[in-house]
């Protein structure tokens, strides 16, 4: 069976106007109860999402409402006891370097919704949490924005490195390595706060230096103009020497009046193993935008398929 993005969750490119992530525990007090909130979510999300569309489609331009619903490696094992798991799914654990490191941060369910109007956005959250409010508690809550043309808050075009959108799919899903989960995407969430006046006392050329490429137009620096630890050096994981990609996406968020300015960095990819390595690889060499970060939360979501969700709603899983 080919890999089918119709089939898929929205696991795209495209940051939105208007955004939020939403991480959920479980609390974990019933789990046949807990099931069946879920199986019930399953359902109602779909519904909520489609009527949604519709009342924010535009003759323009459509809809933009887009939404990514995912599961942690610890919630499929409670939700699901004895049921198949996706192959690559665990609990997502701190990864240490020699300076630095990446901790992980509690997590059951996450919610990654865009949309260009922030009410439709708002909406969609809402309606979610009228049925999971009751069987759980908000970890994280963090609302995003574009920032101008689609740069990331440190001033540097995103998401260069991330495949073309006709080339997404291969990247993004899982295929036949797992056919019972095909069209599925593991997401990994993260969220850094910046020690911003810290950056912004950087000339523009040390800043290029430790992103690896140029701040105005994105144009790649040789690699002896980075530094070692450029971000674009330290990110980058090969594979019997071939380059691995995911669908990547930087999102600003910031409470500026209070000095608390970050990104939320949030990855798909059909492989966890790619976006580990690269973590990895970024605590192993030090990146360079560890110096003026605090990483806030770090896991791992398995992004079910449409087809997934209609089988956990009828309980045929």
């Amino acid at each position: 069976m080919p890999i089918n993005p119709n089939r898929a969750q929205d696991v795209w490119k495209d940051v939105g106007e208007h955004v939020q992530f939403t991480v959920l525990q479980l609390n974990r007090q019933d789990q046949q109860h807990d099931r069946e909130v879920f199986q019930e979510f399953a359902d109602r999300s779909q519904a909520i999402i489609r009527s949604l569309r519709i009342r924010d489609a535009k003759p323009e331009t459509g809809t933009q409402l887009k939404v990514s619903i995912g599961i942690s490696s610890a919630a499929w094992d409670y939700l699901f006891p004895g049921a198949p798991k996706p192959k690559e799914l665990e609990t997502y654990t701190t990864l240490s370097g020699p300076k630095y490191t990446m901790p992980a941060t509690p997590g059951d369910l996450f919610f990654h919704i865009r949309a260009s109007n922030e009410a439709v956005v708002y909406e969609c959250q809402t309606q979610f949490q009228r049925v999971l409010a009751p069987i759980t508690t908000v970890l994280d809550e963090t609302k995003g924005f574009r920032y101008f043309e689609g740069r990331a808050i440190i001033g540097f075009i995103d998401g260069t490195e991330a495949p073309a959108v006709e080339d997404a799919a291969d990247y993004a899903l899982v295929g036949d390595e797992d056919p019972q989960f095909i069209n599925g995407s593991y997401a990994f969430a993260q969220k850094w706060q910046h020690d911003m006046p810290v950056w912004e006392h950087m000339h523009t050329e040390d800043q290029e230096k430790a992103v690896g490429r140029e701040k105005f137009s994105d144009f790649e620096l040789e690699d002896e103009d980075k530094f070692k630890n450029a971000h674009n050096v330290a990110s980058k994981l090969e594979i019997d020497g071939v380059e691995q990609k995911i669908v990547r996406m930087n999102v600003p968020y910031s409470n500026p009046a209070a000095g608390n300015t970050g990104t939320y960095f949030i990855g798909y990819a059909r492989h966890w193993t790619v976006t580990k390595g690269m973590l990895q690889n970024m605590v192993d060499q030090s990146d360079f935008l560890l110096t003026f970060s605090t990483l806030l939360s770090g896991q791992a979501f398995f992004i079910p398929s449409r087809d997934l969700l209609a089988q956990i709603a009828d309980d045929d899983f």
